[in-house]
């Protein structure tokens, strides 16, 4: 009788463990952040993410034509802008002519079906490198939120699927919701950064951009007045349902692999898909790990991957979009 029940039954073989196996990965998991730069047939490698670039408009739509073809379903967008467009308004933001309105022109016209969520904050386009308009020596929210609803309105106008904001301000979906309504875009969805912590893992995201605050005494250093205590799970809980009262599509956790427990309790709290984002310290970590042949690249990309999956994303932005969906297609 010893022992009755044995698991290991279970995990005889690979094809016993493919039977039983409880999640599952595929290209259209994934979403690619891509970074996009002025200019044409521009391509330079961000030195903190190997295998990542920005790219100019030209070359980002190759990239989009490829990725499509593996598989992947969505990305999302950044603009990395010239230092004479911006200020503290951020007025650049809704330039029909901006650099992030041709972009999604141009991915929409040469790849229809690719879902477009171009990222909603005024980080880029900040002369202080915060998500939002600086007054009083601090990020002011509603005044932020205003900009920022002109902003998703221009992304709507040149095509965009989803409008992604990344800002963190109290109230925003309900604005931006409204906004998009009135202007006739009630198809365009919002997937919100609604558990978007102040995580150190950013920091090659923000090489990437240029985009990391201004260290100055009159305002703030970080981003720790809107972005979440890293301490905290129930506020995230309370975040991620009070977006999706105001109208939230997509809900998102931010960052991934240091926060499953946060994509658990969110999953189990809304009703609405869950993003996880995948972030550029995570990947920048395995990738000087494998350089160094610490650890096996693309062994730890998948087993994170599915880690996130299994947390409850219904879909993950992630730098190694490209790779795991390369991987899994030789499958």
């Amino acid at each position: 009788m010893f022992p009755l029940h044995r698991g290991r039954r279970l995990r005889v073989n690979e094809s016993i463990r493919s039977l039983v196996r409880e999640t599952s990965l595929s290209p259209s998991d994934f979403m690619f952040p891509m970074f996009i730069a002025e200019g044409e047939n521009y391509k330079v490698e961000i030195p903190s993410m190997p295998g990542i670039f920005r790219r100019s408009i030209d070359l980002t739509v190759e990239e989009v034509k490829e990725l499509f073809a593996l598989g992947i379903r969505a990305v999302n967008i950044y603009v990395k802008v010239s230092e004479n467009l911006k200020d503290n308004t951020g007025k650049e933001a809704w330039n029909k002519d901006g650099l992030m309105q041709q972009a999604i022109r141009a991915i929409k016209a040469a790849c229809p079906e690719m879902i477009v969520m171009p990222d909603v904050a005024l980080d880029p386009y900040s002369i202080y490198g915060h998500d939002g308009i600086i007054a009083n020596g601090d990020v002011e929210n509603d005044s932020t939120v205003e900009a920022l609803v002109k902003m998703a309105v221009s992304h709507a106008q040149a095509g965009a699927d989803f409008v992604a904001p990344s800002d963190m301000m109290d109230g925003r979906v309900l604005r931006l919701r409204e906004g998009l309504d009135a202007a006739g875009f009630q198809n365009v969805g919002i997937m919100s950064y609604s558990a978007k912590y102040a995580s150190a893992f950013y920091g090659p995201f923000r090489d990437a951009l240029d985009s990391a605050p201004v260290d100055t005494t009159d305002i703030p250093k970080d981003k720790k007045t809107y972005q979440m205590d890293y301490a905290n799970r129930i506020e995230a809980i309370k975040e991620a349902l009070s977006d999706v009262e105001e109208g939230a599509d997509m809900v998102m956790v931010k960052p991934g692999i240091a926060y499953l427990d946060i994509v658990r309790e969110v999953k189990n709290a809304v009703n609405v898909p869950v993003t996880v984002y995948h972030v550029s310290g995570e990947y920048a970590m395995i990738k000087a790990a494998a350089e160094r042949g610490w650890l096996d690249n693309d062994k730890i990309m998948m087993e994170q991957l599915m880690c996130i999956k299994r947390a409850g994303a219904s879909l993950i932005s992630t730098y190694f979009a490209k790779e795991a969906a390369i991987l899994l297609n030789k499958q």
